[in-house]
């Protein structure tokens, strides 16, 4: 009976051991075959890599998932390694993000604008709000053909939720100012001011790349609340916004390194691919 109780606990121990030890070895490999693939994408393409992927990873947290946005930690970040990148280095931004922070979204892109080597944001998926903000800043834009962008229009807030700034003033718009609370008033203030500030911010990242009428034309489309803030612009209407800065074509390299940012969710359907050879014979 010892013998038995003694053989179930060292099955226990080792089961625990081994729950312990294999995210360690799983998060080691993973981040050595990113460290690859970004290492042969460098060298194929000669550029300085940074990469803003936002997932959600098993292992981020105690095996939680953890959401990830832009915020001041990731513009801290990005800030010090084009910092450290000589300045006439090129540089390309892998940029996978729901969006997130203004402010650090801002910072990135005018420490990418100023750059001087030649720098190119590369959207596998998606780089939406702050995420476009950040490609508007680059030389060049390289995206999936089907990625998307999305509009910057600004989006405030207050204990009853999150409301996009041209749809404030506009239902303000509609109303007599007598019958408009203080607090609407402030957030209406507040939502011309950011409207303004955010029309200014995207003049200043492209106005050394286009004439007058075209920057005014990107802003109205982007800014100005033309669009729902979750409004998928595709790699076609952003070729068409941005003209020759956007391109729809980003090396292979890149989707190998998607591969290895793996989303925690729950398995909800039974999707699979199994890529199948062509043959030249019957």
């Amino acid at each position: 009976m010892s013998a038995i109780t003694d053989l179930s606990n060292n099955i226990w121990i080792l089961l625990i051991a081994v729950t312990l030890i294999l995210p360690w070895f799983q998060k080691t490999y993973l981040n050595n075959s990113r460290k690859n693939v970004l290492s042969q994408l460098s060298k194929s393409r000669k550029t300085n890599i940074i990469t803003m992927i936002h997932r959600q990873e098993t292992m981020s947290l105690l095996g939680i998932p953890v959401a990830r946005y832009i915020d001041l930690e990731d513009s801290e970040a990005v800030l010090r390694a084009i910092r450290l990148t000589p300045e006439d280095q090129d540089i390309d931004v892998i940029l996978h993000t729901p969006g997130g922070l203004a402010l650090a979204a801002e910072q990135i892109a005018f420490a990418l604008k100023a750059h001087k080597g030649k720098t190119t944001v590369i959207v596998p998926h998606y780089a939406m709000s702050g995420g476009t903000l950040i490609a508007l800043a680059a030389d060049e834009i390289l995206m999936d053909p089907h990625a998307v962008l999305g509009p910057v229009d600004p989006q405030l807030g207050n204990q009853n939720g999150s409301y996009a700034a041209a749809s404030i003033l506009r239902a303000v718009e509609r109303k007599k100012p007598d019958d408009l609370d203080d607090s609407t008033l402030y957030l209406a203030e507040e939502s011309k001011m950011a409207i303004d500030q955010m029309k200014e911010t995207v003049r200043k990242l492209l106005k050394d790349k286009y004439d007058e009428s075209t920057v005014n034309r990107i802003v109205e489309n982007l800014v100005s609340g033309k669009y729902t803030h979750d409004y998928p612009i595709t790699a076609e209407a952003t070729c068409d916004l941005l003209g020759k800065c956007a391109v729809t074509k980003i090396p292979n390299e890149v989707y190998q390194l998607m591969n290895l940012y793996t989303m925690a969710k729950p398995q909800r359907t039974g999707i699979e691919f199994v890529p199948r050879v062509r043959s030249d014979t019957p």
